[in-house]
């Protein structure tokens, strides 16, 4: 590599070989993962008795108040995806025969939370949303709803929408996250801390929308709020290279980095200090009246993860005092039995020590607790056991393209899930010795994701890094929970917000 290339790798804030190594995955692409079946309520999630879920609804508020909770919310992806079929009409002839999607949007125009804001808008502009209905100019309603000159609804991040209508006020998913925020993060000092991670021309706006909120809801529920954010880093971005897998450069010689999908947020994870820690998407919020069962369930997770990291912190600290039968084989309990995990045929053949040390590197690790829902043909990622390198089984989120669809077995076992992955997800990231783990050091480099994209009419390839809950969470403990389906209510399009469940 020359030296002017190496330059703009450290001025992207990256280090050449990592450059090196990522032209060398597009060259030899990743590994299929070696499942040996779908978890399953019988063999891998646990589904809770309404016994366990009272518990932990009445114990769990009084742990979190003795510790630091974190709500962490993925924010930055913008909306213009959810309003694709509104552009694609808007770039058109306006035949609306021809877009069933567009039809159904003007019919149901008034039910959506940001139509007030829609119609003045279009007043300002000497109209309405019925002038324009009237006359069937439906260019003129979306142009207002979509470009900057209007609300410009097509360049905002998915946060900022308005999403759901209440009498006296309207809401966009950044405020329903605060909301339940108050619900099941309330931490130590009677805190709600909330981080979004944004992307950086939208920093400014989340800030004033979330400002706006903070005072009222502070005073209403006599909590304190801390909301922080951050950005997808630079350094994580991965280089793009042409179909035959060399680096990809600009008209002007620039060599063309990307963006590396949600993976590039284990960094932002990483900084983050807590105890607890939720994960959930933006997008996946429902209106107060349907927040019962999430609140539930959330609650319910993180009660069942401070439970079972107590066991595990208490197995490490009797394994480091004493390495004797008894130790062990409390420790080896807490791996099989609390967290679920299969150990290698040849374990109990190995010395007391090895067994010991084996378990230590298990146990001492980052857990997680994911809420799982039946699947109800979604795509995206579903909970499987994965045949580990020493011959242990853990629990893992796999995304398709992880899985060898052409191998016969893999492809019994993917035909055979029940569950889907909905990104509800709470972590455990400090030791038993309460220090932070570092959490780059548990993921597996070998589950990134190749896509084919274009650049100014070239084709080119590009590089995702591990997914967040699927590769870079690869080396954590994992518990999968069955949680409802009314937990999972993403907004994909803008139609989706005609649902029952956001309205």
């Amino acid at each position: 590599m020359d030296s002017s290339l190496k330059q703009q790798i450290l001025d992207q804030g990256m280090d050449p070989n990592t450059v090196e190594q990522q032209i060398q995955n597009f060259k030899t692409g990743f590994p299929f993962l070696h499942i040996t079946g779908p978890a399953t309520p019988s063999d891998g999630i646990k589904v809770m008795s309404d016994r366990e879920l009272r518990n932990y609804i009445h114990t769990y508020p009084l742990k979190a108040a003795e510790i630091d909770v974190v709500k962490f919310v993925p924010a930055s992806g913008a909306a213009s995806r959810m309003f694709k079929d509104l552009f694609s009409f808007l770039d058109g002839d306006g035949d609306i025969s021809k877009s069933p999607f567009v039809q159904k949007f003007m019919d149901k125009i008034e039910k959506f939370a940001f139509y007030e804001d829609l119609n003045e808008t279009l007043k300002k502009q000497g109209s309405s949303v019925h002038d324009c209905l009237d006359r069937k100019d439906y260019k003129s309603i979306l142009a207002a709803l979509l470009l900057d000159d209007g609300l410009g609804y097509g360049n905002l991040p998915k946060g900022l929408l308005k999403f759901h209508r209440y009498p006296d006020e309207r809401r966009t998913p950044a405020y329903e996250h605060l909301i339940e925020g108050v619900q099941y993060a309330v931490g130590k000092g009677n805190t709600v801390k909330i981080h979004f991670t944004v992307s950086p021309e939208h920093e400014q706006k989340f800030k004033e929308e979330i400002d706006s909120i903070l005072p009222d809801l502070s005073k209403k529920y006599g909590l304190s709020f801390q909301s922080s954010y951050s950005t997808q880093k630079k350094s994580t971005d991965t280089i793009a290279v042409t179909m035959d897998n060399e680096p990809f450069k600009e008209e002007d010689g620039t060599l063309l980095f990307r963006p590396a999908g949600h993976g590039a947020l284990l960094e932002n994870l990483n900084d983050i200090s807590a105890d607890l820690i939720f994960i959930k998407n933006i997008d996946n919020v429902v209106p107060d009246r349907l927040k019962e069962e999430t609140k539930n369930y959330k609650m319910a997770i993180g009660g069942l993860l401070l439970e079972i990291q107590e066991k595990v912190f208490q197995a490490l600290h009797a394994l480091d005092t004493h390495i004797q039968a008894e130790t062990v084989k409390a420790a080896e309990e807490v791996f099989t039995k609390d967290l679920g995990a299969k150990l290698p045929s040849d374990f109990h053949s190995k010395s007391i020590n090895d067994q010991a040390a084996f378990l230590k590197g298990k146990l001492n690790r980052p857990i997680r607790v994911c809420g799982m829902v039946k699947n109800t043909g979604e795509p995206g990622g579903g909970p499987f056991w994965v045949k580990e390198n020493d011959g242990s089984q853990s629990l893992q989120i796999l995304e398709t393209a992880q899985i060898d669809l052409d191998n016969p077995e893999s492809k019994k076992h993917f035909q055979a899930a029940t569950h889907f992955n909905p990104v509800d997800l709470v972590c455990g990231t400090r030791d038993y010795k309460g220090r932070e783990f570092d959490l780059m050091q548990f993921r597996d480099m070998n589950t990134g994701f190749i896509t084919e994209k274009s650049k100014s009419g070239r084709e080119l390839k590009a590089l995702e890094l591990p997914g967040l809950w699927n590769g870079s969470m690869s080396g954590w403990n994992t518990l999968f929970v069955e949680v409802p389906l009314i937990t999972f209510n993403p907004v994909k399009t803008v139609n989706d917000l005609l649902r029952d469940e956001h309205q």
